[in-house]
C-alpha cells in the first residue's frame, strides 16, 4: 500500500522523499524509486492520516548510517578548530593589543560574557530547530545559516578596535557559533538508530577532539599575523555548515503537523523537562560533576607544576607540553574505539561508569607525590577516561531525553553541564588551593568524578 505523505501532494517539487506505509511502519523513496535509509521519516496510522516521527527506529535502519557520522566529524570538526584557534590563541593576543595591562580583567570578562550568551543562544536555538518546518529539514536551515554568521562574526571580532567592540563582537560570535552546535548534536537523536548511537557518537567526538588540538595548533600559525589568522578560521567556520547539509542530506520536514505557538508550546519547548525526565536529570548533574573534576585540574595544571610540583616556567611548560600529547592521543584512540564497544555490548551506562572511575583515579595520583612525573600517568589515566567518557557520553544522553521531538533543546539543557563543569570546577579548585593547598585539589576532583560515576548508575532507562 503506497501513499504520498501530505507535503508531497502538496507541493512535489518541494519534496524529494514520499512517505510509504509498510504494515504500518514508513520507509523513505526517493524520486528514483530507491529505499532512502538513516533517515527521520513520517509513518501512518490509517490510511490518509499522516503522523510525523522525527526519529528512527533499530527495525527502519539496518546498517550504519556512516555517511552521517562523516558529516558529524567534518561538521563539528571545522566549528571547534577555529573555535579553539582564536579562543586560546587568537583572541588573547587580540585582547593583549587592545586592553595592555588590564589584559587579564577583559579576559574575565570575554569568559564570563560568553558563557552566559553561549549557554542561553544553545537552548534557544535547539527549540527553534526542533520547531522548524523546511524542504531542508530541521537542523539544515539553522546548521548553514549559522555558519555563515558565525564566519562573520568571527570577522567582527578581527576588526574590534577597542575593548567594549572585543566583548560585544565575541558574545555575537558566541550566539552564531551555538546555532550550528545545538541543531547538529541533535542529528545523533534524529538520524541514528539507538544500536548504532555509540558508533556515531565517537565519530562526533572524533571531530570535537582532534578539533581541540589542531585548532590550537593552527592559530599559533598565525600568532605573528593575527589578521590572517582570522580570514583562516572563518572560511574554515563558513564551511562547517554546507559541509554537514550536503553530506548528511536531512529529508524535508514539511510532514511535520504545524503548531500554533501558544502557552503549551512555550513550556514544551522552551522550558526545562518536568515530566519523565528522572533519568535525564541524573545524566545531567553526573556529567556536570565529571566535567568539574576535569576542568579543577586542567585548568591549574601550570600552577601545579610550577607551585606545587617546584618546576621552573620552562620546566612547567616541557610538562604541559608532555601532557597535552598524551592527552591528545588518548583522546583520540579512546573516541575511536569506545563507541563501537559500547554498541557491540549493548551499554551505554558501564562504559560511562568506568570512563568516570578512570577520571577519578587519573585526579587522585599527585596528590601522593609531587613528582611531576605523576601528572604525566594523571594525563594518560585520566586522558583515557575522558576520552572514552566524551566517546559514550552524548549517546547516554541521547537515550535518556525525556521528549525526542524537543531533543536539540534538552541537548542543549545537557550542555550547560559542559559549562557549569567549567566554571565550577576552576572555583571549587581555587577556593581549596587558597585555604588548604594544592594537595587538597586531587582528592576534590577525585571525589566529584566519583560521585559523577555513582549518578549515573542510578540511570533506570538505559543499560
Amino acid at each position: 500500500m503506497e501513499q504520498r505523505n501530505a507535503n508531497s501532494r502538496a507541493s512535489p517539487r518541494n519534496n524529494a522523499h514520499r512517505g510509504v506505509v509498510v504494515l504500518g511502519r514508513s520507509r523513505c523513496i526517493d524520486n528514483g524509486g530507491r529505499t532512502v535509509s538513516n533517515v527521520a521519516t513520517t509513518t501512518s496510522t490509517a490510511p490518509g492520516q499522516p503522523v510525523w516521527t522525527g526519529t528512527v527506529s533499530d527495525e527502519e535502519q539496518s546498517k550504519a548510517p556512516w555517511i552521517v557520522g562523516v558529516a558529524l566529524v567534518l561538521g563539528c570538526f571545522l566549528w571547534m578548530g577555529p573555535y579553539m584557534g582564536v579562543n586560546v590563541v587568537l583572541l588573547p593576543a587580540k585582547t593583549a593589543e587592545l586592553a595592555g595591562d588590564s589584559k587579564a580583567a577583559v579576559v574575565a570578562a570575554l569568559s564570563t560574557s560568553a558563557m552566559i550568551v553561549a549557554a542561553i543562544a544553545n537552548i534557544l536555538f535547539g527549540a527553534l530547530s526542533d520547531l522548524t518546518r523546511s524542504r531542508w529539514g530541521r537542523r539544515t536551515p539553522w546548521i548553514v545559516c549559522g555558519s555563515v554568521l558565525a564566519a562573520a562574526s568571527m570577522m567582527l571580532v578581527n576588526v574590534a578596535t577597542n575593548v567594549a567592540m572585543l566583548i560585544v563582537t565575541w558574545c555575537v560570535y558566541q550566539c552564531f557559533l551555538n546555532a550550528i552546535i545545538a541543531p547538529l548534536i541533535a542529528v545523533l537523536a534524529d538520524r541514528t538508530a539507538p544500536k548504532f548511537r555509540g558508533a556515531i557518537t565517537s565519530m562526533y567526538a572524533l571531530g570535537y577532539s582532534v578539533g581541540i588540538y589542531t585548532g590550537q595548533m593552527i592559530g599559533a600559525r598565525f600568532l605573528t599575523n593575527v589578521t590572517l589568522g582570522f580570514i583562516v578560521l572563518s572560511v574554515l567556520t563558513l564551511l562547517s555548515g554546507p559541509i554537514a547539509a550536503v553530506l548528511m542530506r536531512e529529508p524535508s520536514s514539511l510532514a511535520m503537523p504545524k503548531k500554533s505557538f501558544d502557552s503549551k508550546v512555550f513550556v514544551e519547548h522552551f522550558t526545562f523537562p518536568v515530566k519523565g525526565c528522572r533519568d535525564y536529570y541524573l545524566a545531567l548533574f553526573g556529567k556536570f560533576l565529571i566535567v568539574a573534576a576535569k576542568f579543577a585540574i586542567s585548568g591549574f595544571q601550570l600552577y601545579i607544576l610550577m607551585d606545587y610540583m617546584n618546576q621552573t616556567k620552562e620546566g612547567a611548560a616541557g610538562y604541559v607540553t608532555i601532557m597535552s600529547m598524551c592527552m591528545m592521543v588518548t583522546a583520540i584512540v579512546m573516541t575511536i574505539i569506545s563507541g563501537p564497544i559500547a554498541d557491540k555490548i549493548g551499554s551505554r551506562k558501564l562504559p560511562v561508569i568506568v570512563s568516570s572511575l578512570l577520571v577519578a583515579v587519573g585526579s587522585i595520583i599527585p596528590f601522593f607525590s609531587n613528582d611531576p612525573h605523576m601528572m604525566i600517568a594523571y594525563a594518560l589515566v585520566a586522558g583515557t577516561g575522558m576520552g572514552a567518557y566524551n566517546s559514550v557520553d552524548q549517546a547516554l544522553n541521547v537515550d535518556v531525553l525525556p521528549n525526542k521531538e524537543t531533543a536539540a533543546k534538552d541537548l542543549g539543557i545537557l550542555n550547560l553541564a559542559n559549562t557549569g563543569g567549567q566554571v565550577l570546577g576552576p572555583v571549587l579548585a581555587a577556593a581549596l588551593i587558597q585555604s588548604i593547598g594544592y594537595h587538597a585539589l586531587f582528592p576534590l576532583a577525585a571525589v566529584c568524578s566519583l560521585i559523577g560515576a555513582v549518578l549515573i548508575v542510578f540511570i533506570k532507562s538505559v543499560k
